[in-house]
């Protein structure tokens, strides 16, 4: 293993936060990101960069961070019994967009290393995991076709199962199990990835990445432009919602940040701007709405 593996990667995050906010900012034609750099008592530090009020996206936020500390919290350590007193280190970029119009679909992206390490400081253990979902309003069969085709391309090339395994991964993890129903459409997930070797694992990672923008801004760029009215963006901020829910009470990622003592605005910087909640809200049969629930069930959308 490369000793300056995790260098190389925390070069790579650092690139693609820069990358995204420029695709980003280019495709909305208005707003820029604004960003503040943090640091963190315990070690380490970030910079987190958010666009608000623009054209395209309502609340876009790409955010670094490169932290490290004595004792991995529980959220990262509760399958690794064995590690929940070693120090440890941890790096990723995560990204979530809340585009304006309620066609266009919210979209989340995390790639990220963790290692823990002895006494004597060696690397005792390490894994990168991340992945892309999809979150839609409104159910378009060929922007979820598109979605999945470019998770099965960037996979393709490193294993022929990483797709059905990771895509299987996604639907298990991000679904809400006090609504029983899926976040979104998936796409991959994936944790605890260290083989067959270090390289391998952190190129899969990084293609991962890489692939997030293109296929997620070209859903925008159709999506974007299309005339809506005050019933769909009503129920777009009743189903950024759900997002909450899942962010609060299941997100892992949320989980870390929070019990490892970072930066709260940084932290919940992936929640949207607006939201509502309706008690015993019912999509009238028959309409574009009620098809969501239809359109939500994993499948092989391939």
């Amino acid at each position: 293993m490369n000793a300056n593996f995790h260098l190389e990667f925390r070069e790579f995050l650092t690139g693609l936060q820069d990358q995204l906010c420029a695709s980003v900012e280019a495709l909305d034609g208005h707003a820029k990101f604004h960003e503040d750099q943090w640091l963190r008592a315990e070690g380490g530090g970030g910079r987190s960069r958010v666009l608000r009020d623009g054209l395209v996206f309502e609340q876009a936020g790409i955010g670094f961070s490169h932290v490290f500390g004595d004792r991995l919290p529980p959220s990262a350590s509760h399958a690794r019994p064995e590690l929940a007193n070693a120090r440890w280190e941890a790096l990723g970029v995560s990204v979530v967009m809340h585009p304006r119009n309620p066609y266009a679909p919210t979209s989340h992206l995390n790639v990220r290393l963790f290692r823990a390490f002895d006494a004597d400081g060696a690397t005792r253990s390490f894994w990168f995991g991340g992945g892309f979902d999809l979150t839609p309003s409104y159910a378009f069969i060929e922007d979820a076709v598109a979605w999945h085709r470019a998770a099965h391309a960037v996979c393709e090339p490193f294993d022929s199962q990483y797709y059905p395994r990771f895509k299987r991964c996604c639907d298990e993890y991000f679904y809400l199990k006090h609504r029983q129903e899926t976040r979104g459409i998936g796409g991959l997930f994936f944790d605890d990835l260290n083989e067959p070797t270090a390289e391998h694992a952190r190129a899969f990672t990084q293609a991962v990445g890489e692939a997030y923008g293109p296929a997620y801004l070209a859903i925008v760029a159709r999506r974007h432009a299309m005339p809506y009215g005050d019933r769909e963006r009503q129920f777009q901020l009743y189903r950024r919602g759900r997002y909450v829910e899942f962010n609060l009470v299941h997100d892992r990622g949320t989980l870390f940040g929070l019990q490892s003592g970072g930066r709260t605005e940084s932290i919940l910087m992936s929640l949207p701007p607006l939201v509502r909640w309706e008690y015993g809200f019912q999509a009238p049969p028959g309409s574009p709405e009620a098809a969501l629930s239809e359109y939500l069930q994993p499948r092989d959308w391939l």
